[in-house]
């Protein structure tokens, strides 16, 4: 496709995983992980609670071949979300670039952790929770505990669920 019919394309490639990243903001959203889990129900909890449910799905679809694009266009979502959450909020354009990199390189060090946390036990995945999406604060070890159990759970439904409803935008319930 040359450029300019790409500059004037009437469809958005991403658009078929609008309904998943609906879904994986959905998730993050819920209240039992910001009352009975302790995540900061503020801007930067939120982000940090759908940033973990987002790498969980991220990590899914990665092992997946025929879901390479499908997760890179997920990724794409994330961005132009936060981009207009970050305008929403009076951040101005000079600055957003700057916010969208460092909230890249979150994404990014979380898939990291959390990749290595969800291959050991559930003291190494509270352990990467404390740092990334408490900040360093561990909550009480309850509220720890049952975001631990929680995404444990999801991330085992995701790993049982087919790739191809995943990009539907069906996230199992875990």
């Amino acid at each position: 496709m040359s450029f300019i019919a790409r500059l004037f394309r009437s469809t958005d490639d991403r658009a078929p995983l609008i309904p998943l990243y609906n879904a994986i903001v959905t998730r993050g959203r819920e209240p039992h992980w910001y009352v009975e889990g302790g995540v900061a129900d503020t801007l930067d909890g939120r982000f940090d609670m759908i940033a973990a449910i987002l790498s969980l799905v991220l990590i899914r679809l990665e092992g997946d071949e025929d879901s390479r694009l499908a997760s890179a266009r997920l990724t794409e979502l994330f961005v132009s979300d936060m981009d207009g959450q970050l305008r929403q909020i009076g951040i101005g354009d000079v600055m957003v670039g700057k916010h969208i990199g460092k909230m890249m390189a979150a994404l990014g060090g979380r898939l990291t952790a959390y990749r290595a946390a969800l291959g050991g036990d559930d003291a190494a995945l509270g352990e990467a929770l404390a740092r990334n999406l408490y900040r360093g604060d561990a909550p009480p070890a309850g509220q720890l505990a049952h975001v631990v159990a929680g995404l444990r759970a999801f991330a085992d439904a995701l790993a049982a669920s087919a790739p191809a409803d995943l990009v539907s935008g069906a996230l199992p319930r875990a």
